[in-house]
């Protein structure tokens, strides 16, 4: 009788790295390669993971060798796109990470409105292509930000209010499965898959292109920011719920409390912006609306005037330096009353050091007129949207301003509505990180997702994210 020799798992993932380099057309980056360490860094430089090999994607086939290389080999697998997640699921300790960042090219169909995307793009570059064309897609605030884990989580920015999330703007994604079946998703096919992809992350399956609708979009819109010292802030959230009750949806504005870094001339005291974009060519409409407020309540600075959409886009990128340390919470709600003004103004007032922020999206209009069950998104009815993020650089300090972060979510919550936005969830640990997935689509989408997960993903392999876990996973 023969004898059967199995072969190690040491063996079959050795031969499997033998394979990748071999069949990528990319590059394989190992420990031992001078590219490591820069390789295997995400954003968030609280992530300090090793992963056993980072896969960098030199075109769309590597998604289909890297696939069968962890089915094969059993290394857990991480996908990552422009790798700027919270939360740090870009990598994986011990494991295998499809790098996509070098997949970014953009095209744009200007006749049919139509940008076709890579899923290592990033706002920059969507943005550079669709701006001469006179056209923009919906994304977020940073350029650096990559646009498929904005768009599969949400996609909250400057224009949510005139053209929804980034998701809202999704036409259709290509998708590569765990068994390799390549699926379009869209309204008219595999409709499940795309009602998941719309705020599900990355949970379902490997999308190699993203198809958006653009919108029209000013060569030099309105932009500006309205700055207010702590003296102010009371009334200036008072004005600004009043301000935002019948607001326009081509006004889009954020408000920040923060410690603006040096380079932007502001000093080291905390200062409280409103920041607004106005997404129409009649200015005059638009700067009529700002002195409302303006008038309501006057800023103790100002910077307003017209600007290209590319350096708006990148106007905080600073703030967000690749490797600063950060934990983030969320919470959406609609009152912005007198208690709520106190409880916001209770913890906003305590940020005096540079490395947190806190932001909230003034949202209604075009976001809040899409049908709750038309996507994964958690909620359509909140008017706010509050999120609590960190940005420092100084290790001994994570303990106290990831404190203050939950701090400030445990504030919030008597006001809080259902739903949190998976984009603004940092990493928690183990049941934490699972049981914060459930809370944040609901129990009804989560059940949905649950069986969306199951069709395509039922192993799970696709677990490196805010996990929706498949019946028995």
């Amino acid at each position: 009788m023969a004898t059967v020799h199995q072969k190690s798992p040491e063996r079959e993932i050795e031969q499997t790295l033998h394979e990748l380099r071999r069949r990528l057309s990319g590059e394989l980056i190992e420990p031992q390669d001078p590219l490591y360490d820069e390789a295997r860094a995400v954003w968030n430089g609280m992530v300090n993971v090793r992963p056993l090999a980072v896969a960098r994607a030199g075109a769309v086939s590597d998604i289909d060798v890297a696939l069968h290389a962890a089915q094969r080999s059993g290394l857990p697998l991480a996908v990552r796109g422009g790798g700027h997640n919270i939360a740090g699921h870009g990598t994986v300790e011990g494991g295998l990470v499809l790098d996509l960042g070098q997949l970014r090219n953009v095209k744009v169909d200007a006749r049919k409105g139509l940008v076709t995307v890579q899923p290592g793009a990033t706002l920059a570059d969507v943005d550079r292509a669709t701006a001469a064309h006179g056209m923009a897609v919906p994304l977020g605030v940073i350029s650096g930000t990559g646009v498929a884990g904005l768009t599969l989580g949400g996609g909250v920015g400057w224009l949510t209010r005139t053209y929804g999330l980034s998701l809202d703007s999704l036409d259709a994604a290509d998708v590569v499965t765990v068994d390799g079946e390549h699926l379009q998703a869209s309204r008219r096919d595999n409709t499940d898959l795309f009602w998941g992809l719309r705020g599900g992350g990355g949970n379902f399956g490997v999308v190699s292109s993203f198809t958006f609708r653009a919108h029209p979009l000013p060569a030099t819109p309105l932009c500006g920011n309205l700055f207010y010292r702590p003296p102010h802030w009371r009334n200036a959230l008072v004005a600004f719920a009043a301000w935002t009750r019948n607001l326009p949806e081509q006004m889009n504005p954020i408000i920040s409390f923060l410690v603006l870094p040096p380079e932007f001339g502001m000093g080291d005291e905390p200062w409280m912006l409103i920041g607004f974009a106005w997404a129409s060519g009649d200015h005059q409409t638009g700067l009529g609306l700002v002195e409302q407020l303006r008038v309501q309540a006057p800023p103790d600075e100002h910077e307003i005037g017209t600007t290209s959409w590319l350096d708006w886009q990148s106007a905080m990128d600073t703030v967000f330096p690749k490797g600063a340390r950060g934990y983030w919470k969320n919470v959406s709600f609609s009152r912005l009353d007198e208690e709520v003004v106190s409880a916001l103004l209770s913890f906003a007032s305590e940020v005096t050091w540079q490395g947190t922020g806190i932001d909230i999206h003034h949202l209604e209009g075009a976001f809040g007129r899409v049908p709750e069950e038309a996507t994964a998104f958690p909620n359509r009815s909140a008017r706010f949207w509050l999120n609590v993020y960190g940005f420092w650089k100084d290790a001994s300090e994570d303990a106290r301003l990831t404190a203050f972060a939950r701090k400030a979510y445990a504030v919030m919550q008597p006001f809080s509505e259902h739903g949190e936005y998976v984009n603004f969830l940092g990493a928690e640990l183990g049941q934490q990180d699972i049981e914060a997935a459930r809370r944040s689509y609901g129990q009804d989408k989560y059940r949905r997702l649950v069986a969306v997960k199951n069709r395509y993903d039922p192993q799970n392999v696709f677990r490196y994210n805010h996990n929706i876990l498949p019946t028995g996973g």
